[in-house]
């Protein structure tokens, strides 16, 4: 698959309340599992929609995307005092090795999922941190989100991560959606 990124004409979609359908801010914590100390990355952040709801749960939030636009909407909207935005790609992420507690995304694995980009997931979190992952699934029904060949099955995730050296430990298909929680 080929990298690309959302819109940022659209960029004010992604602060629609209708994204908790697929995933809920509840949900996302669960598998985050956040504490006070936890330093964290947000990959293809965005407008931080998802950020805003981590950052009340831990030390510090790396909003990583690769769009400056999407970080100047958020600057407009407002960024948490613990959250730093990050222009970078996460095939090459300006943190040092096991920097990081944990690293979520939701709906964006399909736009950085490649083998350098896990390389360096596995190099910047530290050991027996985790990685959630919430995306569009290949076998979705398309009510929602990108194109179906622009997707990635559930098994690609789990191959994904296995091959990069991190243990899956909740692995589910869903609807729409899929949930892959791995750890370092």
């Amino acid at each position: 698959m080929g990298f690309h990124t959302f819109d940022p004409n659209r960029a004010a979609d992604l602060e629609d309340v209708t994204r908790y359908r697929w995933c809920s801010q509840e949900e996302l914590l669960t598998w985050l599992e956040p504490h006070d100390e936890q330093v964290v990355a947000d990959l293809g952040s965005g407008t931080g929609f998802y950020a805003d709801d981590v950052a009340r749960y831990v030390g510090s939030v790396y909003a990583v995307d690769l769009q400056a636009e999407m970080h100047e909407f958020y600057r407009e909207k407002g960024v948490p005092e613990n959250v730093e935005l990050v222009q970078a790609p996460v095939d090459d992420l300006p943190l040092a090795d096991d920097s990081l507690d944990g690293a979520f995304s939701v709906d964006t694995y399909h736009e950085y999922e490649s083998e350098e980009s896990l390389a360096e997931l596995a190099r910047v979190i530290r050991p027996g941190g985790r990685v959630v992952t919430v995306d569009w699934s290949a076998t979705g029904d398309r009510i929602a989100g990108p194109p179906l060949e622009e997707r990635y099955a559930l098994g690609d995730a789990v191959s994904h991560f296995t091959d990069a050296g991190f243990t899956v430990t909740h692995a589910v298909d869903r609807h729409e959606t899929y949930v892959c929680v791995a750890r370092r």
